[in-house]
């Protein structure tokens, strides 16, 4: 490799978006969290399993996707512990990997063997062919998979560095920003760990209750509460019309948690929290806020929320490469001390000490960096409100604004993540020459410090497209990440490839 070759690209000024960049990683990262899909036909091959695509990818989103390094350790755990041709996971502690067995004997029939690389873990899961699809279901959903940097390390037989006092430091930035006790923020591995750890313990509390989920929210979110207890009550629009409808279910039968986002995932809608943490307070009930897009700079949503959930894959640390999450118990709920109860049950530090050390050296410039993002992320929308070409801009500055405006901090602002849908008779082909034509780069993720934009509902529903539109969400909706680039630099794009989709 020349020195030209090694130089990581600069993803501000030169982004990942042609056709020829397909697969590499994004950001330039043996860890990265993201790849480069960069036409909508690249999209739906993806979708599709196509080998052209397929083939080419370099990484992927890490609970979608396995870690090449991720991988090389499974196939070394089926040399060292498979029987025939068992596959195998593997999991950071002997309960996690007891959790994927459980899953397996639900989906599949059949829990496996568990087995451990050495007595100190981690823990190995072996599970005949058949089994796959459940596997690969409860790494998805759980979000408890061993991290690519933990795979490295044990292939590589690296020492452990001592993680205790950058974990800490994370969970005092965090209690500083939020206004809540060190104590009362708990780390996990992923963000969808941290939402999978909560719904446990609420399930643990109330066994024989469904929850609700109120308002479209990500979908592995409402996946762990479909498939991975007793079921939800699903309120897809989170408005005025589903708040009465859940007064009436809060009136007629126990419940056992709502589940919210502020403001959602990929439509920025954001629910009345007022609203919701009466109705929740009124049976007794939990109310869990994922306020991953808010972020803790923009939105102060522990004055009602019980627990507050966020990705700190994120925003947070920006950079693309390390995954993280956390859950804050909110010290002033009334139901703080049965919560707490309910998740130290069963918690562990799934937090691998090589992301836990980057996780507090990325955070350093967290609210700088969230706020440079606002004001160029409004500037942005703006001119995409104004353009002819584009028919609704979904940002909470728009949507849902005074719902917004109550929990938005004095210095806030209204975060980094739209989405759009273009103003046209045929989207099927506009919106696809308006996305090949973005010069951003292109895959999953979003918070990252360099703009990222996808075609959000081919990505995470691509199997379920018409219930997703009945749920409001459209198939051609484009989600756009702002970065750290200049506003005009963005704008300048975005004008570039709205013209190329009008084009005859």
């Amino acid at each position: 490799m020349t020195c030209a070759e090694s130089k990581p690209r600069d993803l501000l000024r030169d982004p990942l978006w042609r056709p020829e960049d397909l697969g590499q990683s994004l950001p330039q990262s043996v860890h990265a969290n993201s790849v480069c899909l960069p036409t909508w036909a690249d999209v739906i091959a993806y979708e599709e399993a196509d080998p052209r695509v397929l083939g080419q990818l370099r990484t992927g989103y890490p609970r979608f996707f396995m870690h090449p390094v991720t991988e090389r350790l499974l196939q070394e755990c089926r040399r060292r512990f498979a029987r025939g041709d068992e596959l195998c996971h593997v999991y950071p502690s002997r309960a996690s990997a007891e959790r994927s067995r459980e899953s397996l004997q639900r989906w599949s029939g059949h829990a496996g063997r568990l087995d451990a690389w050495s007595d100190d873990g981690p823990f190995v899961v072996c599970y005949p062919p058949t089994s796959h699809e459940a596997a690969r279901k409860h790494w998805r959903h759980s979000g408890e998979g061993i991290s690519s940097r933990r795979a490295e390390s044990l292939l590589q037989g690296k020492p452990v560095p001592d993680s205790q006092t950058a974990k800490q430091a994370v969970r005092q930035r965090i209690g500083q920003w939020t206004g809540a006790p060190a104590d009362s923020v708990y780390l996990f591995s992923s963000g969808m760990g941290a939402v999978y750890a909560v719904y446990r313990a609420i399930c643990r509390l109330w066994p024989d209750r469904m929850s609700v989920q109120f308002g479209f929210p990500y979908v592995d979110t409402l996946k762990i509460q479909q498939d991975m207890g007793l079921g939800a009550h699903f309120l897809p629009r989170g408005d005025a019309t589903d708040l009465r409808q859940l007064g009436e279910l809060v009136a007629a039968e126990p419940l056992s948690a709502i589940f919210c986002e502020f403001p959602s995932n990929p439509l920025l809608v954001s629910p009345n929290l007022t609203a919701l943490s009466e109705l929740a307070r009124r049976q007794q009930i939990p109310l869990i806020v994922d306020e991953t897009l808010g972020t803790y700079v923009n939105t102060d949503v522990l004055r009602v929320a019980d627990v507050a959930i966020t990705s700190l894959t994120k925003y947070f640390t920006g950079a693309g490469d390390v995954l993280a999450g956390a859950a804050i118990i909110n010290p002033h709920s009334p139901l703080a001390e049965v919560l707490r109860q309910a998740i130290d049950g069963t918690y562990e530090d799934l937090l691998w000490d090589d992301d836990a050390l980057l996780l507090a050296e990325y955070s350093n410039d967290f609210p700088e960096r969230v706020r440079r993002i606002n004001r160029t992320a409004e500037q942005v929308c703006d001119f995409c409100r104004s353009h002819p070409a584009i028919a609704q801009v979904y940002y909470p500055k728009y949507r849902t604004s005074a719902n917004y405006e109550a929990f938005r901090r004095p210095d806030g602002g209204y975060g980094g993540l739209f989405s759009i849908l273009l103003n046209n008779k045929h989207p099927e082909r506009t919106t696809a020459r308006f996305f090949d034509a973005l010069e951003l780069c292109k895959g999953p993720n979003l918070g990252v410090n360099f703009s990222l934009c996808c075609p959000f509902t081919l990505l995470a529903h691509y199997r379920e497209l018409d219930f997703v539109e009945r749920c409001g969400v459209s198939r051609y909706l484009v989600r756009i990440s702002v970065g750290l680039e200049e506003p005009e630099v963005l704008i300048e794009r975005l004008d570039r490839a709205l013209q190329a989709s009008q084009r005859p």
